[in-house]
């Protein structure tokens, strides 16, 4: 029974962790971005004319350092050492890692916003379908000022009068007749 019973707790769905705030993760962001080693902010322009030299191919940089370790010459004029070298590797290599965790969770934070803002518009979308049925009792007026707002600013549906008249109809364009040719 005791199997039975840790076989459902292992199965069971993790609680839900606790509820935090977007202030207290962004602080906590904050203090993860200062333990970062070289991090640093670039310009676009920066970024791109790095782009080329930072994606030559592995195998590359490999044989490089192959070279640095084979010669002393070629060691003291990179001023670097294929120790050095493989070590930067293996630390971006790491750190790549780290790179697409982050995208994962930006992704997954903008797609758990993506849902509140659905869910939002959904609920005031519902209100104004609701209210607008609503207001053609006199019980309730009151919802009168709000439907007429939300009338206004709804994206959807027909479109509203006052852009059909402001936009003034332009007429079409007459084809001018060519020149007779003398």
């Amino acid at each position: 029974m005791s199997n039975e019973k840790s076989v459902i707790q292992n199965n069971a769905t993790p609680a839900p962790a606790a509820a935090v705030s977007p202030e207290s993760i962004v602080e906590q962001l904050r203090a993860i971005r200062a333990q970062i080693p070289e991090y640093v902010q670039l310009p676009v322009a920066s970024t791109r004319a790095m782009g080329a030299v930072a994606h030559v191919h592995p195998d590359f940089t490999q044989a490089a350092i192959g070279a640095m370790g084979t010669s002393d010459t070629v060691t003291g004029a990179v001023g670097s050492t294929p120790e050095v070298l493989q070590q930067d590797v293996d630390t971006a290599g790491r750190w790549a890692v780290v790179e697409d965790e982050l995208r994962a969770m930006l992704q997954g934070v903008a797609t758990a916003n993506l849902s509140r803002r659905h869910r939002i518009g959904g609920i005031a979308l519902l209100t104004y379908a609701v209210s607008q049925k609503l207001v053609r009792s006199a019980d309730h007026a009151d919802l009168l000022p709000h439907v007429k707002v939300m009338r206004s600013l709804n994206k959807f549906g027909k479109a509203r009068k006052a852009a059909k008249q402001s936009a003034p109809a332009t007429p079409e364009p007459v084809p001018s007749s060519p020149a007779p040719k003398v």
